[in-house]
């Protein structure tokens, strides 16, 4: 029996090491060109771990911390696995398994670092380059794996279903629909590839690619929330997008380069265009105030300043910012920026997505078969804002346990019936026109960005929303006849679940008259 798995950071590494150790074959898919090209490679802050000696105490009050930055609309029991499950995962996959060297301080114990939302430091980490630390440690180890397979640059298309796909009246008459595999595009060879599976699981990560401004790599477009919803897959918390309030205000590319939370947690101060501390006239809590907050007071002074970027000064840092923040430091020097000495110019930017495909605590989702993990499963743990430096530790925590109930399932279930097996077709490719020009895509990507950057963006209202409906729902139609008439290429299948995706997100911000945490409603 074999598990396929789509995505290939920590949720999805973490995933197919649990299964692998526990005897299973894993087919692991990364759409990019190798396994750490997505956002869990550009984490920079930390990932949670605990606070003190007293792992019990802390999980409470982490849980409190989760809960308040999410306006208590988390699940609870989800927040409840992570808080229990998180410091023993660290351990046993990061630090023992993969070998990751998080810093340490002068008496040799983790050199723990706090971030806005935390009541305690907490977070272990490796300077800002967490992420990457990270990733090349799971990475060798997947690699070397003898149970593991990962095939790079073959990006999903669509999720097979046994009502879908399967031919044949015994099959569409099952009331049980059931995920089989995925139909992939391998670009190695412009090749279409039926992959069928027993279980499939979603770790396809984020959808900051929609927006405008994003932090997010270049193939977060949503796949895993596109594929699901056409697949029937129930889908939640979609109008929950968290924007990152300290993007690097520069225009080198379409993604602007991160500044940590975890320079404020270390003393860096938000500054208006006049070069005067600002958040305390927004929050009691100052530049430590949860991220939505942070972002909403932050348009605030753009607006009403006329400003293109605010400013972030880290000369109150007491460290060396070059040591202690490289990532930060050698990205602003290459735009000119000394940090040492001059603030950085910064704007808020579409960083990561709350909602996704519903998961429970083990990953499953409502199609049999099929489980998510990471950012693009929505399981309740970040409610109507993430708390920071969660999002590595839910991929760890989650690629665990999603690992461990497949194990238990592969050891008593059956595999798929060789007849449902032979009942699913190869893809048809119909379509037989070249009509994949570049200026065409490029022009449909940015009305999807600007629409959901100006509409659908920090700030919303009902004008706003049914304006992006409305040319979204247009735009959609155009690119699925454009995409039915033309012949695939990975443009073309990232532009399909981009479109997709920034629809089902309108929609669900329509229907959200609410304003909580990342849903902002003016009116």
């Amino acid at each position: 029996m074999t598990v396929l798995i789509l995505g290939s950071g920590i949720a999805g590494c973490t995933a197919a090491l649990t299964l692998a150790d526990a005897g299973c074959d894993v087919l692991l898919l990364c759409a990019g060109e190798t396994l750490p090209d997505g956002n869990s490679d550009l984490a920079q802050g930390g990932i949670v771990y605990r606070a003190t000696s007293t792992e019990h105490g802390d999980a409470q009050a982490l849980a409190k911390d989760i809960l308040t930055a999410g306006h208590h609309v988390n699940c609870l029991q989800a927040v409840r696995h992570l808080c229990r499950r998180g410091p023993a995962c660290v351990e046993s996959v990061l630090i023992d398994h993969a070998g990751v060297l998080f810093d340490r301080n002068a008496a040799g114990g983790f050199s723990l670092t706090r971030e806005g939302g935390h009541s305690a430091p907490r977070i272990v980490h490796r300077a800002d380059f967490t992420g990457r630390t990270i990733m090349e440690g799971l990475t060798a180890t997947v690699l070397a794996h003898p149970r593991i397979t990962s095939l790079e640059r073959h990006a999903a298309i669509d999720l097979l279903t046994s009502h879908h796909h399967a031919k044949g009246s015994r099959f569409r008459y099952e009331v049980d629909n059931r995920c089989l595999g995925a139909y992939v595009l391998n670009e190695k060879n412009g090749e279409l590839e039926t992959i069928l599976a027993d279980y499939t699981v979603l770790a396809t990560g984020g959808v900051g690619q929609v927006f405008l401004h994003s932090t997010n790599a270049p193939g977060c477009v949503g796949a895993g929330i596109s594929m699901a919803f056409r697949s029937g897959v129930s889908l939640t918390n979609l109008e929950f997008m968290q924007f990152h309030p300290t993007a690097l205000y520069e225009e080198r590319s379409h993604r602007r380069p991160l500044i940590t939370e975890a320079m404020r947690g270390e003393g860096a101060r938000l500054l208006d265009v006049n070069g005067k501390p600002f958040m305390l006239r927004h929050d009691s809590r100052g530049d430590l105030a949860p991220r939505d907050i942070v972002t909403l007071a932050m348009m605030e002074e753009l607006l009403r300043s006329s400003a293109l970027s605010l400013f972030l000064d880290a000369t109150t840092i007491p460290k060396d910012l070059p040591e202690s923040f490289p990532t930060v430091f050698k990205t602003c020097s290459e735009a000119g920026i000394d940090i040492r000495k001059d603030p950085i110019p910064v704007v808020p930017a579409a960083h990561y997505f709350c909602g996704g495909v519903l998961a429970d605590t083990r990953g499953r989702t409502s199609l049999r078969g099929l489980y998510a993990v990471g950012e693009c499963a929505c399981t309740g743990l970040h409610g109507a804002n993430r708390l920071a430096s969660t999002s590595l530790l839910e991929g760890l925590v989650w690629g665990v346990s999603c690992g461990q109930d497949l194990a238990r399932r592969l050891q008593r279930e059956k595999p798929l019936p060789s007849e449902l097996r032979a009942a699913v077709p190869d893809w048809m490719d119909e379509g037989d026109d070249r009509r994949d020009d570049p200026a065409l895509v490029a022009q449909d990507w940015t009305t999807i960005r600007n629409t959901m950057w100006n509409y659908v963006g920090i700030s919303r209202s009902r004008a706003r929303l049914r304006r992006a409906f409305e040319d979204m729902r247009d735009l959609v139609r155009h690119i699925h006849d454009f995409y039915r008439h033309t012949r695939i290429s990975r443009q073309l299948v990232d532009l399909f679940h981009g479109s997709q995706t920034a629809y089902v997100i309108t929609q669900a911000a329509m229907r959200n008259p609410q304003s909580v945490g990342c849903h902002h409603r003016t009116d």
